[in-house]
């Protein structure tokens, strides 16, 4: 847990928000080392002043938020070999006017997908059987073009997981993720204590009740329920702690950005990943997902860097400050910042630190450092161009895990005596001193020298 005077000052936060943004009621989790350390809630369920008062436990509708865990059964599905990233959707769904856009388009939303259903406000009316939604799929733009947010998107994946589990996305969602991660008070449906979803006029202090009902084919795209509790556990899961449901690799690639979601006037921050949203904020990157219902808003948010996350809900149609959920993050960081690891002596291989120190490329300077891990980090000694990270795959062979050398191979190149001669990287050629005559350089070195 955190310090009572960290909680307090949070705390105060929360009722400041709650009180200024008009929200008839608003719940917070902060989440680190994998547990919820800090909850709190300000208001009541209906908004009135003798109503139940909101707290942990407490249901909010997380609308798109749902959208994530619906991504992680289609990630374990394509883990499992049921289907591949690339493969178009006709593939496991046949007969529909989008058959053509991949897998990896809809979950990114990169297919070009319409936005919303042709019929009337989906989340506002009842929904239709897939059967009938099939009718209205089209596109808006050409697949792998841009970035378009479509909740149509999601109802046909919760469909294309009905067709490869033999029962209904929801069903796979409970079975596959939230029994196993104990998140019992996650749910299709409100079940009590609930906030009720309000919509709050802007002139004077009245509210209006906003509908609750079953989305039916669209229910992937925002049907869940879900407390403070509960979500902290799921930024737990963005976080890292799968409890073992998903490969940390998958993870990762799901939480890597995709598709870029460019505004006119602004500079990039946001882009999306396979099922998650990717921010980028003054340098910090995280990942999660807002969720936004009639008479609901939501948020988790998770430091890729750190780990933190931070839930929030509020049972109003509007008005839930933009920032507060990295606000929260960034005091808790200033009030509570979190150690560095330990150094510790690591295991060193003589071949490797064969490897270490400086480097060129030409007369560019680089460094090589051998970190605790076992991998190979490389950096530009100024500090901007190609950084890189290198796994070992095999003797003297090595491959680039992420910058400008992701995926490119890392060869070292010995003389006779094992001695190092040079480094083969992605053909360019890193010599111990700038274009050093006595290597393989591309080209040649000019028998001149340098002059």
């Amino acid at each position: 847990m955190i310090q009572d005077t960290t909680a307090a000052h949070l705390s105060h936060r929360i009722d400041v928000a709650q009180s200024e943004a008009r929200l008839p009621s608003l719940a917070a989790g902060l989440v680190r080392g994998g547990r919820l350390v800090w909850s709190h809630a300000r208001g009541t369920i209906d908004g009135r002043v003798t109503g139940h008062e909101a707290d942990e436990h407490t249901q909010y509708r997380i609308g798109s938020i749902t959208k994530t865990l619906v991504a992680v059964v289609v990630m374990r599905l394509r883990d499992e070999g049921a289907l591949d990233l690339t493969d178009p959707f006709e593939q496991h769904v046949p007969g529909t006017a989008i058959g053509h856009v991949t897998v990896a388009q809809l979950l990114s939303h990169g297919a070009g997908l319409q936005a919303e259903t042709d019929g009337p406000w989906w989340e506002r009316t009842a929904g239709e059987y897939w059967r009938t939604l099939v009718d209205q799929l089209g596109l808006r733009h050409p697949p792998g073009r841009r970035f378009h947010y479509s909740n149509v998107g999601y109802a046909a994946l919760g469909e294309l997981i009905a067709r490869h589990r033999g029962h209904p996305w929801a069903t796979a969602v409970s079975a596959e993720l939230l029994n196993p991660l104990e998140m019992q008070r996650t749910t299709a449906r409100p079940v009590a204590p609930h906030a009720h979803g309000l919509a709050v006029h802007p002139f004077a202090d009245v509210v209006l009740a906003e509908p609750e009902h079953d989305a039916g084919a669209m229910a992937p795209a925002g049907q869940l329920w879900s407390t403070v509790r509960d979500l902290a556990r799921w930024a737990a899961f963005l976080a890292g702690d799968t409890g073992g449901l998903l490969d940390p690799d998958t993870l990762a690639e799901m939480r890597s950005p995709l598709v870029v979601d460019d505004t006119p006037g602004s500079p990039w921050t946001a882009a999306h990943g396979l099922g998650v949203q990717v921010w980028n904020i003054e340098g910090r990157r995280f990942v999660g997902h807002g969720g936004s219902m009639p008479g609901f808003l939501a948020s988790v948010r998770v430091d890729v860097e750190t780990g933190d996350g931070v839930v929030l809900f509020t049972n109003s149609t509007s008005g839930l400050p933009r920032s507060l959920g990295t606000d929260l993050l960034s005091e808790l960081t200033q009030a509570e910042p979190l150690p560095p690891e330990p150094w510790h002596v690591a295991e060193g291989d003589a071949e490797v630190l064969d490897l270490v120190g400086p480097w060129y490329w030409g007369p560019a300077g680089f460094e090589l450092r051998a970190a605790g891990d076992g991998r190979l980090h490389l950096r530009p000694v100024d500090g901007a161009g190609r950084a890189s990270r290198f796994d070992a795959c095999g003797p003297d062979r090595w491959v680039g895990l992420d910058g400008y050398f992701a995926g490119e191979p890392l060869h070292v190149i010995r003389r006779r005596d094992r001695s190092v001669s040079h480094l083969d990287l992605a053909s360019f050629r890193f010599t111990r001193t700038p274009y050093d005559p006595d290597a393989d350089v591309p080209g040649g070195v000019d028998e001149a020298g340098w002059r």
